[in-house]
């Protein structure tokens, strides 16, 4: 049987950050993914490295601060794959944030970053609004670029897994996680290929043992024994469109013309990316897919600002493509929008080899691979270090 100190169940951002980050700690490592890295949430995200402008609104400060470092940390190890991009708010006469709000929100924005170079925001002259081909001038009171970052995803995982394979971590896809007994200070964690039916089931003896599955994070805790709680949640859907359009230079912060969400118009392989919806599913079975209602969301807001397509109809033929990322987010009342975005790490006194992972994001996945080390530390003692986690380069 074989024996490793950790075993990190799932191949997202969160997963691979934390096998590479223990990777380079000195920790044997095997990540287990049922399908392929970053093959789900990880690969259908928004695509950005941002501090969250729109999180100061719910008071999400610490947050921002965190991923505004994060920003700036994967701009310097990721130059590659993490590249600035310009963003624009677009204020109208009767838009629900007036031009001070903005200038306010932009400003703290800035002082969050520790006056980073990218912190920088201005006001754009009247005279320049038209670059942004397509817009709709009618009632514009001001426009503000700030900065931000954009990446591939899916890309980035990749590399991150990269990474952590050069450090000496297992990794293993198409392997599904088919128990876990948490017993005297370790795990035995049995798992199987899912591409062939008649493979054993394989057993790995664990020091211990991450749960970063993301939405399926209470799937894995189900096949824990002894038994164990998990907490409540509600899976968020987040849908994009991929639009035939050509792309502006930079990315449009767009209020919702339908409720008090704002939504993103960015440039996507030389075409035109909406997203996001926030839609609470009722159950997680198969392929997420985007709902007519989204469509008519997403679509109907890009018309109210870019409006030469006439109406939604015309405009969903230029729809050449669609994806939806699963999050998940603690199960309270209250509009998705103003949820907590920061990442629970949940673990219990009756497993305490066994993390959990509840949240996340795609910027602030370098801090919870280093909480999770802070635990892995605790749980299991220090191993001989073999890289800084903070100069490893990827690409």
């Amino acid at each position: 049987m074989e024996a490793v100190d950790l075993v990190v169940i799932g191949g997202g951002i969160n997963g691979a950050g934390i096998a590479q980050c223990a990777a380079a700690a000195g920790y044997s490592v095997l990540l287990l993914e049922k399908g392929t890295i970053a093959g789900q949430t990880s690969a259908n995200s928004s695509k950005l490295i941002h501090g969250g402008l729109r999180y100061l609104e719910s008071g999400q400060l610490p947050l921002v601060r965190k991923s505004l470092a994060e920003r700036k940390a994967l701009l310097n190890l990721a130059p590659s794959l993490v590249n600035p991009i310009p963003f624009y708010i677009p204020v109208y006469e009767n838009s629900r944030r007036s031009p001070w709000t903005i200038r306010a929100g932009l400003s703290l924005y800035a002082l969050l970053s520790e006056f980073d170079a990218l912190g920088q925001f201005k006001s754009i002259p009247s005279v320049h609004w038209s670059k942004i081909k397509g817009l709709k001038l009618q009632g514009l009171k001001a426009l503000y670029q700030y900065w931000d970052a954009q990446t591939d995803d899916k890309q980035l995982t990749q590399a991150v897994v990269k990474n952590a394979r050069t450090l000496g971590a297992q990794v293993i896809e198409h392997a599904k996680c088919t128990s876990i007994e948490h017993l005297n200070g370790h795990c035995k964690v049995h798992y199987q290929l899912v591409d062939d039916a008649n493979s054993e089931v394989v057993e790995v003896e664990a020091l211990a043992v991450v749960n970063a599955a993301g939405p399926w994070v209470n799937d894995v805790l189900d096949k824990v024994q002894p038994q164990i709680a998990a907490e409540a949640i509600e899976w968020v859907q987040g849908s994009h469109l991929l639009l035939d359009i050509p792309a502006n230079d930079g990315i449009l912060y767009l209020e919702s013309c339908f409720d008090q969400r704002v939504i993103f118009v960015m440039p996507w392989n030389e075409q035109t990316l909406i997203g996001t919806t926030e839609i609470v599913l009722e159950e997680l079975v198969g392929k997420p897919e985007i709902t007519a209602a989204e469509i008519d969301y997403l679509l109907g807001i890009y018309l109210h600002y870019f409006s030469e397509f006439g109406d939604v109809d015309t405009l969903k033929t230029k729809v050449v493509d669609s994806f939806c990322g699963v999050r998940v987010l603690p199960k309270q009342t209250g509009n998705a929008f103003d949820r907590p975005r920061d990442t629970l790490q949940k673990s219990q006194a009756s497993h305490p080899n066994l993390l959990s992972l509840y949240g996340g994001k795609l910027t602030t996945y370098r801090t919870t691979a280093t909480e999770a080390l802070d635990w892995l530390e605790q749980t299991i003692g220090e191993r001989q270090s073999l890289a800084d986690f903070d100069k490893l380069q990827l690409d």
